[in-house]
């Protein structure tokens, strides 16, 4: 019987792992410098709007990550669809601020709902963009 786990398969969850988490905290990094808001300071001072909206950045980026990790034919397949994806997350970072022009500045001022609107708007496009990259 083969063993579940063997090196290759461990080396390969090791690649794919790596280069997801790679691009997630690059891609996290990436929509932080274009918000005019920082987003990290603002949740060390426990600000909860910049919290969910950064939260719900993550999870927008995370989806996709996952379809592209999920559905490549090598690793480099897996970080070509992860760069695409971060360009549609932050392209949709920058429309929700047209929709709503003052959302950073309101998720500096602690509002709750300019937050949860950001998040909602991370992980609406992620899901879509996590089904638009299936075979």
């Amino acid at each position: 019987m083969d063993a579940p786990i063997n090196a290759y398969s461990f080396l390969n969850f090791l690649a794919y792992a790596g280069t997801g988490i790679g691009v997630l905290v690059l891609a996290a990094l990436a929509v932080s410098m274009i918000t005019p808001h920082r987003e990290l300071s603002l949740i060390r001072a426990g600000n909860t709007a910049a919290a969910t909206g950064f939260a719900g950045t993550l999870i927008g980026l995370a989806l996709p990550l996952h379809s592209a990790i999920s559905n490549s034919v090598s690793l480099v397949d897996a970080a070509i669809w992860g760069a695409v994806s971060v360009v549609v997350q932050l392209f949709a970072f920058l429309l929700a601020r047209l929709v709503s022009p003052k959302l950073s500045q309101q998720i500096t001022e602690g509002q709750i709902g300019a937050g949860v609107f950001s998040a909602g708007v991370s992980v609406s496009v992620g899901l879509i963009n996590a089904a638009a990259m299936t075979p």
